[in-house]
């Protein structure tokens, strides 16, 4: 049995999965789409996040992919040196968190230049 909660003790309102597939229908121009066994998420024909077999992959700048790794449950993805891949063995506030987070950072990348962050 997994523990689900959270540091202060309470489970978080959703998994990980299901975060990226409520950002997916609020987020502008993201399609959802199968490949195979996955599901791949696009932004103007632009791949920038999947699912599959229990795993989020994102498509991250390359320098946030090499601090990311440094986080629990994370690891290179197969498609690139610029995924990572993130399978929560405990579906905590924090990998929650952090599938938010570089779900909506991999979107913004995915988008015209005029939208993308520049580097602090």
């Amino acid at each position: 049995m997994t523990d689900e909660r959270s540091a202060n003790g309470e489970a978080p309102d959703e998994s990980p999965a299901e975060a990226v597939d409520r950002l997916a229908r609020q987020l502008e121009g993201v399609e959802r789409r199968p490949v195979g066994k996955a599901i791949e998420y696009t932004r103007a024909g632009v791949v920038f996040a999947a699912r599959e077999d229990g795993r989020l992959s994102f498509r991250l700048r390359e320098e946030v992919v090499g601090a990311a790794l440094r986080t629990l449950d994370t690891g290179p993805s197969a498609r690139g040196a610029d995924w990572i891949s993130l399978s929560a063995v405990i579906a905590d506030q924090f990998a929650l968190d952090r599938a938010v987070a570089w779900f909506e950072s991999a979107w913004r990348l995915a988008g015209p230049a005029s939208e993308r962050a520049q580097p602090h």
